[in-house]
């Protein structure tokens, strides 16, 4: 809409012949400074625009007083009446300085933008001339917000309107009225401010969040969930350290920390743990007891959650306890972290303890929580309870999966029971053989190794071959380990030729196994070419020295105590003390051209 202007100061027609008339819009033309074409609107037609300018925020009285212009009151008061019907607006540019009032009687058709609703009542929205509009909500700002005369100056009132405005998501409606209301030095209850807040984050508005909420530290009308939200929308911009480093400058100040609640806390709890403080974690957990504030149950949920995410489990398990002693029920996740937590620990009794309030609870527990109990029973060696707690899974109507095989066939191995845990993977083999992975095979295997089954083994890296199936180095160590306690050294060579050919690099556990294996069955080359092969390794030499001791062959480990010397491998303990028991005076002379035995 345009506001029509004169080119002089003002006109003081009797007959208004200035008042032109628009022969291509049907419409008259008025001069807005005019006092008597302002009066005189009546005579114009019905569905004609009226339009009223206010220079400078001063009201049309003392406007025409400053002129030197005598204006009856009743004639402004008829003017400026309320009108209440759509089409009023009052709206003020900062940019122009003007402040123009624009009543518009209803039309026949009206576009879209023209039935948008403004918060200060059902009008339409009237545009500043000269001015940019923007009619993205999330691209404007309330530096550019348009103010607009409040009718209502009800605080409850207009508190209730932007309630409304910011749970249905109208931001810049909000915005509009929140900035007409701080205008006209209306201030919004908390409720009002807090919902507010919430929807300028929502919608993407951090910086005006940031402006409004400082208003609200001036005027002390801020609240836990205030600081709360702008925590979590500074952790969700800047990252959780940054919201951290804020907290800590807010709970130093005496003020701020009155106004901090539980809210605000189990704000913070997730930050911690997902920044690993674990230390300030602690420090509000007993700020909370020092407030006087009690905890939630979300509160011991997020505790136990960060003392678990740190790894602190004395921690965790001393806020469970305390969860549980003032009666409030953890949920699924805090009873699974907790049984997580004790089978990490090998707290067995209490992880079967809190498992068992899980189901009297009510809760249904999945596969990995089955999982967990199993493996936690099946370290500590309770094999019984491992399989009880087995049959409860398969009652439950859960299938067993390979973690659950696992745990059983590792439950039977830490029992010593490594008959029955072969028995139990040839069932897994024959039943289940899309569940075997490398880890069924090298438990099956180190019960092979703990019995010298040599031929079991073999044949279990035959079949893990020919599935597929990876093997790795310790595959192979634990078949050799197999042939050395089953005395096999050709068999123990043929399988380390095998690992060799596969391109399976041996490590120091496998050279000792071969090494041990190839001094029983006396085969003195074959050692020498694991030796030249391992390199200079002194878990070897010293084994080696070990080994010809035992079998009574003495030169043989002198000549290689000799040899270790020379290439500067250091001998442990229980070398030194053979060599000393087997040494003589005159092999010490014999080989003198070594290292004296001062330095041995």
């Amino acid at each position: 809409m345009e506001v029509l202007k004169c080119r002089s100061l003002i006109h003081i027609r009797q007959n208004r012949t200035h008042a032109q008339l628009d022969t291509q819009k049907n419409s008259y033309g008025t001069c807005v400074n005019c006092i008597y074409c302002v009066s005189g609107f009546n005579h114009v037609e019905a569905k004609t625009r009226r339009k009223l300018s206010i220079i400078n925020g001063l009201s049309m009285e003392s406007s025409f007083r400053e002129l030197g212009y005598e204006c009856k009151i009743s004639d402004l008061k008829r003017v400026l009446r309320p009108v209440r019907r759509v089409g009023y607006v009052t709206s003020a540019s900062p940019a122009s300085g003007l402040v123009y009032e624009v009543v518009e009687a209803k039309s026949p058709t009206r576009s879209i933008e023209e039935q948008n609703v403004p918060p200060c009542g059902t009008s339409q929205i009237c545009k500043e001339p000269n001015i940019e509009y923007n009619d993205d909500p999330r691209r404007s700002s309330m530096s550019g917000t348009t103010l607009h005369y409040l009718e209502e100056r009800n605080e409850e009132t207009l508190s209730k309107r932007i309630l409304s405005l910011s749970r249905s998501n109208k931001v810049r409606s909000a915005m509009e009225l929140y900035a007409s209301m701080e205008a006209s030095d209306v201030q919004p209850d908390i409720h009002a401010y807090n919902s507010f807040l919430s929807c300028l984050l929502r919608n993407g508005f951090e910086g005006d969040a940031l402006r409004v909420f400082e208003t609200m530290k001036k005027k002390g009308t801020t609240t836990g969930h205030s600081y709360s939200l702008i925590l979590k929308a500074v952790a969700s911009v800047r990252g959780c350290d940054s919201a951290l480093k804020m907290f800590l400058e807010w709970e130093s100040g005496g003020e701020t920390r009155r106004v901090f609640d539980v809210i605000v806390y189990n704000t913070m709890l997730p930050m911690c743990g997902k920044e690993k403080n674990w230390v300030l974690a602690e420090k509000i957990w007993r700020r909370i007891k020092d407030d006087g504030y009690s905890g939630t149950a979300i509160t011991y949920r997020l505790l136990v959650s960060t003392f678990v995410q740190c790894g602190q489990t004395e921690l965790a398990l001393d806020a469970y306890h305390e969860m549980i002693q003032k009666g409030l029920e953890p949920d699924r996740d805090t009873i699974k972290a907790i049984v997580a937590t004790c089978t990490k620990e090998g707290k067995w009794s209490l992880a079967l303890t809190v498992f068992e309030q899980m189901i009297k609870n009510g809760f249904t527990p999945d596969v990995i929580s089955y999982n967990a109990m199993i493996n936690c029973l099946g370290k500590a060696e309770e094999t019984t309870l491992a399989f009880k707690i087995f049959d409860l899974m398969k009652s439950s109507g859960h299938t067993p999966d390979e973690y659950t095989w696992n745990a059983l066939l590792t439950a039977l191995y830490r029992g010593k029971r490594f008959a029955d845990a072969l028995h139990l993977f040839m069932k897994i083999k024959s039943e289940h053989k899309c569940k075997l992975n490398s880890h069924l095979y090298n438990t099956a295997l180190m019960s092979c190794q703990r019995l010298g089954w040599w031929d079991h083994s073999v044949q279990l890296l035959w079949d893990m071959e020919a599935n597929g199936i990876s093997i790795s180095s310790v595959s192979y160590n634990h078949a050799i380990g197999a042939c050395e306690s089953a005395r096999k050294p050709r068999v123990a060579l043929q399988v380390y030729q095998q690992m060799i050919r596969k391109g399976c690099e041996p490590d120091t556990f496998t050279y000792l196994s071969l090494i041990s294996v190839c001094v029983w069955g006396s085969l003195w080359v074959e050692v020498e070419k694991i030796l030249e092969r391992a390199g200079p390794n002194a878990s070897l030499y010293n084994a080696l020295i070990h080994g010809f001791c035992l079998r009574g062959k003495v030169t043989l480990a002198r000549e290689l105590y000799a040899r270790m010397r020379h290439i500067n491998i250091q001998p442990d303990g229980k070398t030194r003390a053979l060599m000393l028991q087997h040494l003589s005076r005159n092999s010490v002379r014999q080989h003198s051209r070594y290292l004296p035995i001062s330095q041995y």
